[in-house]
This record gives structure tokens, C-alpha cells and sequence, in this order.
């Protein structure tokens, strides 16, 4: 991507963000007895599409995303979300391509990952899961 394109990018998920914190502030501010900063809890329109809103906080936290190309084959190392196996929960995974070094990176990645939602009022588990790979959890707070 030209890095005109990845600035602009990067200004527009930035912008898309702190509309979703003004958001957050406006409906959050209404439930009577919740602790805390509005902002700080996951909107309505975010528990209802926790897939998009969890990408849209990594993104905007500068967490690189994974990629591929057409093919379908890896070509980029990040992050991947994808839906959860519980309703209404996402499950977050490092991947990368072939010998591109995911797996060394996974752990420190991922735990990044977590506190950038859990900063963004997700609850975030991380777990190993089938060939001691990791991944997280991603649930809105009850």
C-alpha cells in the first residue's frame, strides 16, 4: 500500500474511533450505578458487532492486521479476529505467512492485543488452544 494511502488510512480509523467514544459517552451515559467512564464501556452498536468494533479498536491502536493475497495464501503478519464460539464473542489470533516468524511472536502480540481491549473496556482471556497455539478471547463486559 503507497504510504499516502496507509496515512490516510490511519486518519480515517482515527477519526472512526473517537466517533465511537463520543458515541460510547452518549448512550453509556444513561445507565444509572456503572462505574467508571462512560467511553470506557462498549456501546450498544459494539455488542451487537463485536467483530468489527474489536478490529476497529486493534487498528486504531496500531496493531498491524494480517493480510492475504488473492490466493488466499498469507502475506502479512498480525492480527486476525474472527467470530467467537460463544454468541457475541470474537476470538483474536496472530497469523502470518509461512516461516514469517507468527508463532515466536504470538505471545508478546497477543498479550499486547489484550490490553489494548481491555483499555477499551473488553473482556479479553487468553488461551492456548490446539498445538499449544494462543489466542484471545474477546467478550463484552456483563
Amino acid at each position: 500500500m503507497p504510504p499516502e494511502r496507509v496515512r490516510a488510512r490511519a486518519a480515517e480509523v482515527r477519526t472512526a474511533y473517537e466517533g465511537l467514544r463520543q458515541i460510547r459517552r452518549l448512550v453509556n451515559a444513561a445507565d444509572d450505578g456503572r462505574p467508571g467512564e462512560p467511553a470506557e464501556r462498549p456501546a450498544p452498536w459494539e455488542r451487537e458487532r463485536p467483530l468489527r468494533a474489536v478490529s476497529l479498536a486493534l487498528e486504531a491502536a496500531g496493531v498491524p492486521a494480517s493480510a492475504v493475497d488473492v490466493a488466499g495464501r498469507r502475506t502479512e503478519t498480525g492480527y486476525v479476529v474472527r467470530v467467537g464460539e460463544e454468541r457475541g464473542t470474537v476470538r483474536v489470533s496472530w497469523l502470518g505467512p509461512p516461516g514469517g516468524r507468527a508463532a515466536e511472536e504470538e505471545a508478546a502480540r497477543l498479550a499486547e492485543c489484550r490490553t489494548v481491549l481491555e483499555r477499551a473496556g473488553w473482556d479479553a482471556l487468553l488461551y492456548r488452544g490446539p498445538r499449544h497455539r494462543r489466542y484471545v478471547e474477546v467478550a463484552a463486559p456483563r
